[in-house]
């Protein structure tokens, strides 16, 4: 997976990066690939003093959904913006956010989020995810700021 790698979660934020990573591969003549990570269910102590959903197993119908939900976020961006990357890929992959996007990184020549994704704190300036893969990413990584 080389070239431009971009995180959405279909956040504003990561419309942000989409649209900038967009730009970016287009201008440098890059594959963009856009990769949205499912998380698997939590654990069942997690879910009993934590309170947390219990979600069922994610299937691969659920990540062709998923996957088939990024696209049309892809090109809902790419229509915005006017901006057409070279080559467009969509993943959608199970497991951490931060630690795919950082095992997706050691193939991608930059690695772009959104400061923020579409939970947390709405006070933070850079969230979790975006501070992990910027400091364990293979590649450069770009972060894209959100709107005031």
């Amino acid at each position: 997976m080389s070239g431009i790698l971009v995180g959405v979660d279909g956040s504003d934020h990561s419309r942000r990066a989409l649209g900038w990573a967009m730009h970016e591969a287009a201008l440098r003549h890059l594959p963009l690939t856009a990769v949205t990570v499912c998380q698997p269910p939590a654990r069942p102590a997690t879910r009993i003093y934590w309170g947390i959903r219990d979600y069922s197993e994610i299937s691969p119908d659920d990540l062709e959904t998923t996957r088939k939900a990024v696209q049309q976020f892809v090109d809902g961006v790419a229509a915005e913006t006017g901006e057409t990357a070279p080559q467009v890929t969509v993943n959608s992959v199970i497991g951490g956010v931060a630690e795919e996007l950082v095992k997706a990184s050691q193939d991608a020549e930059m690695l772009v989020v959104g400061s923020r994704g579409i939970g947390g704190f709405a006070r933070l300036l850079t969230g979790s995810v975006s501070s992990q893969v910027m400091h364990h990413a293979a590649c450069p990584v770009v972060i894209i700021p959100g709107t005031r």
